[in-house]
């Protein structure tokens, strides 16, 4: 509608009674040539990554396997191994050297580490990180010992024999021990309990960092966040004092040398069970009946494959259940958890399988089947940390919120482990991605027994998500979702890397491409992906090309700006010829970002009207005269009414006529 129309409009409104909300437009800072700007994705299009988003006809990446045969000590704290590592060169280039990642000299009292985060560990919160007894490298079938570099939390093996491009292999040996940290490891450290010490135990060999066609060797180094990592198949051995049990990634392979003929018959039940079933009873922890007689030490042999990681925990304080999980096509697997006798309680632990099986049918039935044999969780020390096939979730959980832990870090399966995102830079993809599925498992479990998870639980202060995001949005401080990982300060590492990002999905899903199509695209983005190291212009081609939809705007302002949203309703008058052939509404986009939003007209006689805004609305316009069909007086309109788009501003929202 052309502009002296609606002046005229409004001078009639004025004889009608004028409005409460004086015009915004005005003030707009508003600009729609730069918020509909095409978006400048990082990464090119390439023979390596297609244009719709997904791996192109010449994807490659490399490919490790590992053999690893470790000794675990309680008593001194200790963990000894030896490696085997089987790299095959894959990329189109000669590596003349390999960089394995070095994650326990995270731990030192030099490490990088210490003066990235908020504040230096104390004197006795180090260990001396890894040490090496034997670095080699096959040469002709002999083993060579090779020069090497230390840097942090990176090895440099300078190779004798460079790798062929795309041919190339070289076998890897090395011995080395270290001591495993206490409460200070955060991810990997052990505690006390009542029946004996209890060890998560993960970062716990050297791995290689991941060579890909974005960066070549991508070596951040471990300062706090997570992991990069390339996949493979992995052999690996824990020897422990008889009395502990073992529970570790992937499938146990000599149950018999490590399991009494009860636990075995009990785990073959479970495997046929919907209900959890007790492999070790509390009564019996302790109880030389329930381990293997005439041993003084037991080697738990484990084997994982197709996996990017493998962490175990070990303990003689295990009580120990399962369960079966049905799968996607008439597969299964079997949810696990095990955990000290202080964790039994009716809402906490003693309901962990039940969370964990739940929790895996669904994600699997809904984005992608789970693709291994074993899902267990360990009640220990870490409050909260997802490894391939096994979590570490704290022994105290209780109640909504170790439902939450359980279902969030058993998600972590699907992203980063089935989707392998690069972490250390872009940990927004993996928990943002998760926390998001994780609000539909909470819908869908025990008929919403724990639902809404849209209730803000991820955002500071609690309440309705929406309205928690504004205060992250509003803060100039706060960085924008596309921010390196290790750059994120503490405060906002929760708002903006899990609850941003997860808000940032549920609103393409819900309010933005609705789920008929968002579903099919995400689907598709993640099965393409599976195993594979997905970039976040890859996600961004991926949506747009599958949903169908230019989301160029969505990507500037919500994840490379931190930009706000500001609809208002400026003004409502009587169509010409008055009410009886509609309402004209004006709505003013007052800052940088736009959203679909729903217009609501609320008459006179209490009766409403609904209808859509696009944001194609915006292409154009600061502020528009939108027609509303109708033959009643209108008392009131208001933009976004049920409050499901992150509007900064919600007092300019509605316009009530007097």
């Amino acid at each position: 509608m052309n502009r002296p129309s609606r002046h005229a409009l409004a001078a009639a409104a004025l004889m009608l009674g004028a409005g409460t909300a004086a015009h915004a437009a005005d003030h707009s800072v508003y600009n729609p040539l730069q918020t509909f700007a095409p978006y400048r994705f990082q990464h090119a299009v390439n023979r390596y990554r297609s244009a719709d988003g997904l791996p192109g006809p010449d994807y490659w990446q490399n490919k490790v396997d590992y053999q690893i045969k470790a000794r675990l000590d309680p008593a001194s704290k200790t963990l000894t191994a030896s490696e085997t590592i089987h790299y095959a060169n894959h990329s189109p280039d000669t590596l003349h050297m390999l960089w394995l990642q070095l994650d326990q000299n995270r731990y030192t009292k030099t490490a990088r580490g210490n003066f990235s985060a908020d504040r230096m560990p104390g004197p006795d919160q180090h260990t001396s990180g890894y040490q090496f007894a034997k670095v080699t490298v096959e040469v002709d079938g002999k083993q060579v010992p090779v020069h090497y570099v230390i840097s942090d939390t990176r090895m440099r093996i300078d190779l004798p024999k460079a790798l062929a491009p795309k041919s190339g292999k070289a076998v890897v040996h090395i011995q080395y021990h270290y001591t495993v940290p206490g409460k200070f490891g955060g991810r990997t450290q052990w505690m006390a309990s009542k029946n004996g010490n209890v060890f998560d135990i993960a970062q716990w060999y050297p791995r290689l960092c991941v060579y890909d066609d974005l960066r070549g060797w991508d070596t951040l180094p471990y300062l706090n966040n997570e992991f990069y990592l390339e996949y493979g198949n992995f052999d690996y051995s824990v020897t422990v004092p008889a009395d502990m049990v073992v529970a570790g990634s992937g499938q146990l392979l000599n149950p018999k040398d490590v399991l009494t003929a009860t636990e075995r018959q009990r785990l073959a039940k479970a495997a046929d069970s919907d209900k959890t079933v007790m492999i070790i009873k509390p009564g019996e922890v302790g109880s030389a009946d329930s381990r293997p007689s005439g041993r003084k030490e037991l080697t738990w042999h484990f084997r994982m494959q197709h996996t990017r990681d493998v962490s175990f925990a070990a303990s003689r304080a295990f009580v120990w259940d399962a369960a079966r999980i049905n799968l996607p096509k008439g597969k299964h697997a079997l949810a696990q958890s095990v955990y000290p006798v202080e964790s039994i309680d009716r809402d906490g632990w003693s309901r962990s399988t039940e969370y964990l099986k739940d929790s895996v049918e669904h994600f699997s039935k809904r984005w992608y089947p789970y693709p291994y044999t074993n899902a267990i969780a360990v009640g220990g020390p870490v409050g909260g940390m997802e490894y391939p096939g096994i979590v570490f979730d704290y022994y105290k959980g209780h109640g909504k919120d170790f439902f939450g832990l359980t279902a969030h870090e058993i998600g972590h399966t699907w992203f980063p482990m089935i989707v392998g995102f690069d972490e250390r830079r872009n940990a927004w993809m993996d928990e943002g991605f998760n926390t998001f599925i994780d609000v539909y498992e909470s819908d869908d479990f025990n008929h919403g027994e724990f639902a809404p998870k849209r209730d803000g639980e991820y955002a500071p202060g609690g309440g309705n998500p929406v309205q928690e995001i504004l205060k992250t949005i509003d803060d100039p401080q706060a960085p924008p979702i596309l921010t390196r990982a290790d750059a994120i300060k503490e405060k906002y590492r929760h708002p903006v890397t899990y609850f941003k990002s997860a808000l940032g999905l549920v609103l393409l899903r819900e309010q933005i491409l609705g789920p008929k199509r968002f579903d099919p695209a995400f689907r598709q983005f993640i099965a393409a992906w599976a195993f594979k190291h997905p970039s976040p212009s890859d996600f961004f081609r991926a949506m747009d090309s599958a949903a169908g939809e230019d989301l160029s705007w969505f990507w500037h302002s919500w994840y490379q700006h931190n930009w706000k949203l500001d609809l208002a309703v400026t003004g409502v008058t009587p169509s010409k010829g008055g009410w009886s052939h509609g309402a004209e509404v004006t709505v003013a986009n007052l800052d940088r970002m736009v959203m679909p939003a729903t217009l609501e007209v609320t008459y006179a006689d209490g009766s409403h009207q609904r209808l859509r805004l696009p944001v194609e609305t915006w292409l154009q316009h600061t502020s528009f005269d939108v027609h509303v069909d109708g033959s009643k007086a209108v008392v009131s309109a208001t933009v976004d009414p049920d409050q499901v788009i992150p509007d900064n501003d919600r007092a300019n929202n509605t316009y009530k006529v007097k």
